[in-house]
């Protein structure tokens, strides 16, 4: 089922996620409802925050069949935590589905190294590098209540206000589902 995605200026995005337990209810239904909403709006991530669930899972699809190492790179990531982050900075051109139409050159280190349960509970501890790393990064930031727009400089976010408040009032387009908070107020 294809579940709406909560736009920038709700406050489940601020929020820090709380663990879950391998009982979580109809966690395989969620799991491939978020791989289908993600889809739909032709992301690479989603975090449960982002359909208003304050839970740490996140899922990701980067699958490049002509890419060495990302032939098949399609995971969940269940109360993840990142363990080190190291190597160099590198801007990458950032994008979000609760934030449509806005994108951000963004540093982030190249490296990291995170332990996580997928979603048959098998516990890894593992490092990601490049595209990998990048993806990993802007979706745990979301299970930490962090925005990739919550980078940028005072001054950028200012220049960016205007298109930020029109996101949360619903004054945009887009071709999946989702919800406003400004206009959820509003009834």
């Amino acid at each position: 089922m294809k579940l709406p995605i909560v736009a920038y200026g709700d406050p489940v995005l601020k929020k820090k996620a709380v663990d879950i337990t391998a009982d979580y209810p109809e966690l395989n239904k969620l799991i491939g409802d978020m791989f289908e909403t993600m889809y739909n709006a032709s992301g690479v991530g989603l975090a449960a925050p982002q359909i208003g669930l304050s839970i740490r899972l996140f899922v990701i699809d980067i699958t490049d069949k002509e890419e060495p190492g990302l032939e098949d790179f399609k995971k969940v990531f269940i109360n993840a935590q990142i363990l080190d982050e190291q190597g160099s900075l590198w801007d990458f051109n950032e994008g979000c589905l609760s934030i449509p139409d806005v994108r951000e050159d963004i540093k982030r280190l190249d490296t990291i190294r995170i332990s996580y349960y997928d979603e048959n509970w098998q516990h890894y501890e593992e490092t990601y590098t490049g595209l990998p790393a990048r993806v990993i990064q802007h979706e745990y930031d979301h299970i930490e209540g962090k925005l990739f727009t919550d980078k940028l400089s005072p001054l950028r976010r200012a220049m960016i206000k205007s298109r930020l408040d029109a996101i949360s009032r619903g004054a945009i387009k887009v071709a999946y589902k989702m919800k406003f908070p400004a206009a959820s107020k509003k009834r």
